[in-house]
């Protein structure tokens, strides 16, 4: 699954930040360090604009 929509998942409240880190299979260091990266936040910004409940 791509990062970016985990995150973004994440961002639009569906899932914990827990549930996301098992998802992406990283530790709570680690996903602090996904969350201020610039180019997953970016993207990530982009798809919870973009996408729908369904999309």
């Amino acid at each position: 699954m791509d990062k970016r929509k985990v995150i973004a998942a994440y961002m639009r409240g569906f899932i914990s930040i827990q549930e996301c880190a098992q998802i992406l299979g990283v530790d709570s260091g680690q996903m602090n360090r996904l969350m201020n990266d610039p180019h997953l936040l970016k993207d990530g910004k982009e798809l919870y604009r973009k996408q729908s409940v369904n999309g």
